[in-house]
């Protein structure tokens, strides 16, 4: 359930469980990764909707997140099944890059 919960507010619980977790590896695991999929798409939305509101013109922008957002959202749903169920499930990347991260943190522990 843990590892659900590290999806459920994106990056927030990501950081969250990061900090209050220090031995279960399968969940630290998952809040990295939670944290490297979902901040910068909150960065680019936060950045998107600020041009937008200081400058109408470069309104595009938002429309061209639609996609990104609706790949995200069924990320997001994809990411929290995997983790209930209890599953080590890696992202080609991002996966490889929460493994990394998780071995500095284990290592500084």
């Amino acid at each position: 359930m843990a590892g659900l919960l590290t999806y459920s507010l994106g990056w927030i619980t990501g950081i969250v469980f990061l900090l209050i977790e220090k031995e279960n590896k399968f969940v630290r695991f998952h809040a990295i990764q939670s944290t490297i999929i979902f901040l910068p798409i909150f960065i680019l939305n936060i950045t998107s909707s600020v041009l937008t509101f200081a400058i109408p013109f470069l309104g595009f922008i938002s429309l061209l997140l639609i996609p990104v957002n609706i790949i995200a959202t069924i990320l997001w749903v994809v990411l929290m099944i995997k983790a209930f169920q209890g599953e080590l499930f890696k992202l080609s990347k991002i996966g490889e890059i929460a493994e990394q991260q998780l071995a500095k943190l284990d290592k500084s522990l």
